[in-house]
Parts: structure tokens; sequence; C-alpha cells
């Protein structure tokens, strides 16, 4: 799977059941400041992903992952 899928599977998530605004989903946008994502939301975020990609994210890895470029980023690498 490369990025591109990987992008759209993590947007239509965000999107569909976290009714962010599609406009709001870009590279630099801050996950808990510009699309308030919150720790629930972040829980809901790490059971789709490890559905739909067979990884696990652990919590501490996630400590650094301030945009979505860089959630993108640790999904990728995870699935390397």
């Amino acid at each position: 799977m490369d990025r591109t899928e990987i992008i759209r599977i993590v947007n239509d998530f965000l999107i569909e059941e976290l009714e962010i605004d599609a406009e709001k989903l870009k590279d630099d946008a801050l996950l808990k400041e510009d699309l308030k994502i919150d720790s629930l939301d972040f829980v809901d975020i790490a059971v789709i992903v490890e559905k739909h990609f067979k990884i696990k994210i652990k919590p501490e890895d996630m400590k650094g992952v301030k945009t979505l470029a860089q959630f993108y980023d640790y999904v990728e690498s995870k699935m390397a």
C-alpha cells in the first residue's frame, strides 16, 4: 500500500466518522489545534488504522506526532 492510499483511507475516516471538513485536511494541519482531534478521537483513529493497515499504534509513539503529515509518515513507517 502506498502513501496515496494511506492518505485516502485516513482522510475518508476523518471526514466520515469525525465530521472534519475536507478542506482542513492539509499536511501541515495540527491534529489537536486545527482538526480538534481529542483523546477519544485518537482511540477511534487507532482502531481504524489498526483494522485497515494491520499495524499496532503505540501511544508513546504518537507523542511526537503533531501534524497530519506526521501521522501519515507514522503509518507509512509502521507499514514498511
